[in-house]
């Protein structure tokens, strides 16, 4: 950390979040809460994505939603917004909204780590599930991410087959719902998950490196749901952007999954 570590408590989780140099990527910064790496985002290149996971929620729909087409995006769990920031240089005239439920970290965000001059967002302090009953109450989107939980220690109500519910209701019919699963071996979170988004969605596949679905290793997968088959062609699409190594499960792929 060459450059200053700035500083900010946060009142809900009671711990302090820091911003300070990627000295690694020039231009990048690093926000931590809590002493944990939680986003990376490049100011000086916005369109690069440095996180593995996030990587793969934005590969993902670049080949399932043409970066010719402005899209309206809920980010639930706002972290340092480095998506609404991809978004704003790969899905132009773009729309944003993003909800977190730390007044805070929005504000320290925002003011230490400015937008990109083009990108539209709208912030919500909110819990990410009263939200979509409330102040977003009708309103329809073409991507939702949900990036807000880590494993077992997740909200219950924001893992539950009612929030999948709540969130295929928000989405346009050839909406698409991203959610990042933190999890530890065996994936028992995952697998609740995947049980969950099934009873909401036509369509669910995951995606992460091959060691991952081993369930000897810890790690993070991305759950990629839609209300209508997305087609073979695309899936193999979507494994090849990578990152690397990449693999995807859907269909009968994920018959474990949910099933102790």
């Amino acid at each position: 950390m060459s450059g200053p570590v700035l500083k900010r408590w946060l009142g809900f989780v009671q711990e302090h979040a820091t911003i300070y140099d990627d000295d690694l990527v020039q231009g990048a910064k690093i926000l931590a809460i809590g002493g944990a790496e939680q986003s990376h985002v490049n100011l000086s290149h916005p369109d690069e994505v440095f996180y593995e996971y996030l990587a793969r929620v934005a590969n993902h729909l670049t080949v399932l939603k043409d970066p010719e087409t402005p899209l309206k995006m809920l980010h639930l769990g706002a972290g340092a917004l480095t998506l609404a920031r991809w978004a704003s240089v790969v899905y132009p005239s773009s729309t944003h909204v993003a909800v977190d439920i730390e007044r805070e970290l929005l504000e320290f965000v925002l003011t230490n780590l400015p937008l990109p001059q083009n990108c539209s967002l709208t912030t919500i302090v909110a819990d990410a599930r009263e939200v979509l009953n409330n102040k977003l109450a009708g309103q329809k989107f073409d991507v939702i991410i949900v990036d807000i939980f880590s494993g077992p220690e997740a909200p219950e109500h924001l893992t539950v087959p009612e929030y999948y519910s709540e969130l295929a209701n928000a989405l346009e019919d050839d909406g698409l719902l991203f959610v990042n699963i933190g999890d530890d071996p065996p994936l028992s979170f995952t697998d609740r998950q995947v049980t969950a988004a099934q009873q909401s969605f036509s369509f669910v596949m995951l995606s992460s490196s091959p060691e991952i679905f081993t369930r000897r290793f810890p790690g993070n997968l991305i759950l990629t749901a839609s209300k209508s088959r997305i087609d073979g062609t695309s899936i193999e699409q979507c494994q090849a952007a990578g990152p690397f190594p990449s693999e995807i499960r859907h269909s009968t792929g994920l018959d474990r999954f949910g099933k102790p």
